[in-house]
């Protein structure tokens, strides 16, 4: 696959999927996941909303997904119990994002993986999410299961609490 760089803006010929040895994933810092998380979750509203409560701990995993050494993906995951959930070992995944013009071609895919062998080799054993109403097929796509009834997070929108067994 061709990447052309434009003005700064990466663009695809029209292909489904990024090739292996075209990307690389990487621990970064929560600082470094801002600008990915103002893009995509947080349009429209201050860069402040992107710090989230946990981002600086020592348990708290942030990976972010290259392309030419540029940062189009992230994700982090928070060392946090759900009440709801009776697991002790559980983890929460929180601002999962992959820049628009990646989206759709597996990378979103690839870097949850990569958290999640992450997670096995801690031995932790539940990893859930508040996952957006569309993200919802995503996230069953990867073996995630609605658990508890919709909510609406303010100035977000609905969510559904979701988790995996690892």
């Amino acid at each position: 696959m061709k990447i052309i760089i434009l003005q700064n803006i990466f663009k695809f010929e029209k292909t489904k999927s990024i090739n292996t040895s075209e990307y690389q994933i990487k621990t970064i810092t929560s600082t470094k996941t801002y600008t990915v998380r103002h893009s995509v979750l947080r349009t429209g509203k201050p860069i402040e909303t992107c710090i989230f409560d946990g981002d600086n701990l020592e348990t708290t995993i942030h990976l972010g997904l290259f392309i030419e050494y540029k940062l189009v993906g992230i994700c982090s995951f928070f060392k946090n119990s759900n009440p709801n959930i009776s697991e002790a070992n559980q983890y929460q995944l929180r601002g999962m994002a992959i820049l628009k013009p990646f989206q759709g071609k597996g990378l979103g895919n690839v870097i949850l993986k990569q958290g999640e062998n992450l997670l096995k080799e801690k031995k932790v054993k539940t990893l859930w999410c508040n996952a957006r109403e569309v993200a919802i097929n995503f996230y069953k796509k990867n073996n995630y299961q609605v658990t508890g009834n919709a909510f609406n997070i303010k100035n977000i929108g609905i969510h559904y609490t979701m988790l995996k067994t690892l």
